[in-house]
C-alpha cells in the first residue's frame, strides 16, 4: 500500500513538472531554395523597374516641358446682329460651313424704324462650332448669334506651369497626343508665349480666407503653337490635347 501512494506521488510530481515547463517553440520552417531564388528575382526586378522608372522621367523632364492643360483653338469668326429686334430666316446650325459675306439670316426690328430689317452676314469662312439662336428669337444689337472656326487656321493652346515657362520659347518643338486620336502624333512649333498667367493674379488671399493661411494659387501661362503636321486627323477647337515641348 505504501508503495502504491509512493508510486502515485511520484507521478503527480512528474504531472506538476511537465506542466511547469515552457512550452516548445516550434522550429521555424525553411524556404526551399527555389522559393528563395523567385524571391531574390521579384526582389531584383522590382528595383530595377524602380531605377529604370525614375531615370526615364528624369531623362524626359530633362528634355521636355510637358502639360495636359492643353486644347485645340482657333481665331473666332463671330456672327453678331446688326441691330435688335426678332430673328427670321436663320439657316446655319452646329456643324455647319459658311462663306464669307454669306447671308445667314436676318434681323427684324420691333416697331419698325428706318432700318425694319437687317440681313446677317458671316464674317469669315469657316465651320460653325456654336450656334445660340432660333428663328423669332429676340436678340439685343451686338449679341453673338454663332461663332465659327475656320480649320486650316487651326492652332493648340497649351497652359504651362509659371515653374517651367523659363524653358518654353518661340521655335521649339512640340509633340502634340490628340485624345481623340490615341496613338497618333501631331506636330508643331510654339509661335506665342503670352505676357500674363491665364490664372487669377492674387498677391494676398481673398476677404473669404484665413489670413493667417493664405493658399498659393497655382499660375498658368498660355502658348501658342502652331501646327505644322496633323498627320492626317481632324483637329476641331475644344479638342483635348497632350503637348510635350522640347526643351
Amino acid at each position: 500500500m505504501a508503495g502504491t501512494e509512493l508510486a502515485d506521488r511520484a507521478e503527480i510530481i512528474e504531472e506538476l513538472a511537465a506542466l511547469s515547463r515552457p512550452a516548445a517553440v516550434p522550429a521555424t520552417r525553411r524556404l526551399k531554395r527555389p522559393t528563395k531564388i523567385l524571391l531574390a528575382f521579384v526582389a531584383v526586378v522590382s528595383v530595377v523597374e524602380l531605377l529604370v522608372f525614375s531615370g526615364t522621367y528624369f531623362l524626359y523632364s530633362s528634355r521636355y516641358v510637358s502639360t495636359d492643360n492643353a486644347q485645340v483653338d482657333g481665331d473666332q469668326i463671330a456672327i453678331k446682329a446688326p441691330i435688335a429686334g426678332s430673328v427670321t430666316g436663320w439657316s446655319v446650325a452646329a456643324g455647319d460651313t459658311v462663306r464669307k459675306n454669306e447671308v445667314v439670316g436676318s434681323i427684324t426690328a420691333t416697331g419698325g424704324g428706318a432700318q425694319p430689317k437687317r440681313v446677317v452676314k458671316s464674317p469669315g469662312a469657316g465651320a460653325v462650332a456654336v450656334n445660340t439662336v432660333v428663328d423669332g428669337q429676340y436678340v439685343s444689337a451686338g449679341v453673338t448669334l454663332a461663332v465659327a472656326y475656320d480649320p486650316s487656321s487651326s492652332y493648340i493652346t497649351a497652359r504651362v506651369e509659371e515653374d517651367d515657362i523659363a524653358g518654353v520659347h518661340p521655335g521649339q518643338l512640340a509633340d502634340i497626343s490628340v485624345d481623340a486620336y490615341p496613338g497618333t502624333p501631331v506636330l508643331g512649333t510654339v509661335t506665342q508665349v503670352q505676357a500674363a498667367t491665364a490664372g487669377q493674379l492674387a498677391e494676398w488671399p481673398g476677404d473669404d480666407t484665413d489670413p493667417s493661411n493664405p493658399q498659393k494659387v497655382d499660375q498658368y501661362v498660355p502658348v501658342r503653337i502652331a501646327i505644322t503636321n496633323s498627320n492626317g486627323v481632324r483637329l476641331m477647337p475644344g479638342m483635348s490635347v497632350d503637348v510635350h515641348i522640347e526643351r
